[in-house]
């Protein structure tokens, strides 16, 4: 049995009636956006294992929303689309989706394809480097994280979901400098890009958790922050 989330990303109502019972059965929960606006903030707060995308969006186009989703995303995305141009195919692969898929399409062939995406997604992840930095671990699958301790031991940090994705943004690049609005795109979604009193007050509950850690979360005035080892 499958398990693991699935977004659906389509403004035809059919295609959701016919989508949901067919993965649910299929041991998949599923979850449901209709915009790409939506959809950009379901897959920041919600962490789906996979995006069914479909191109011809009311908000913006489906391509736009993959080139979104890949600035701080490297979810499994599978495009359905009634588009079966080779140029629309050749730029949503090199805007980084898994694989096209041309409506109406089977649903053997469909679930078949969400199979691989997520096998080779799993594969890709088992095969990345350590998730850290300094005696700072991440945990990805508990989405947990820990400061390795003087006496060898290991101390939970206790994060919340939210301080979580934050955390692993800043660790994933670390060293460099995220904007305020890419931080708050990628773990709000596109609708909270002027939240930034919001996104300080998370970022100071991590510094109390990293203090005396030899991590740090680093200011760049008006511009954002980048996390970085002081010892």
């Amino acid at each position: 049995m499958n398990t693991g989330a699935i977004l659906v990303v389509d403004d035809e109502t059919q295609i959701h009636r016919f989508l949901k019972p067919a993965l649910e059965a299929a041991g998949y929960a599923t979850l449901r956006a209709e915009t790409g606006a939506e959809a950009l903030r379901l897959a920041a707060s919600a962490s789906p294992d996979l995006v069914l995308l479909d191109l011809g969006l009311p908000d913006m186009d489906g391509h736009e929303v993959l080139t979104k989703l890949r600035e701080f995303s490297a979810i499994p995305v599978i495009v359905l689309s009634a588009r079966d141009r080779e140029a629309e195919k050749i730029a949503a692969l090199d805007a980084g989706a898994h694989d096209y898929v041309e409506k109406p399409f089977a649903l053997g062939e469909l679930l078949a394809r969400m199979r691989s995406a997520l096998r080779m997604h799993a594969q890709q992840a088992d095969a990345a480097p350590h998730l850290g930095i300094g005696p700072l671990a991440l945990d990805p699958e508990r989405r947990a994280a820990s400061l390795h301790q003087k006496d060898g031991t290991h101390a939970d940090l206790g994060l919340t979901r939210i301080q979580y994705t934050l955390l692993a943004l800043l660790v994933r690049n670390q060293g460099r400098v995220l904007t305020h609005r890419q931080i708050l795109t990628a773990v709000w979604g596109p609708a909270h890009t002027e939240d930034i009193a919001y996104l300080r007050i998370y970022v100071s509950q991590l510094r109390r958790k990293l203090a005396g850690s030899g991590i740090s979360l680093a200011t760049e005035p008006g511009v954002g922050y980048r996390l970085i080892e002081t010892d």
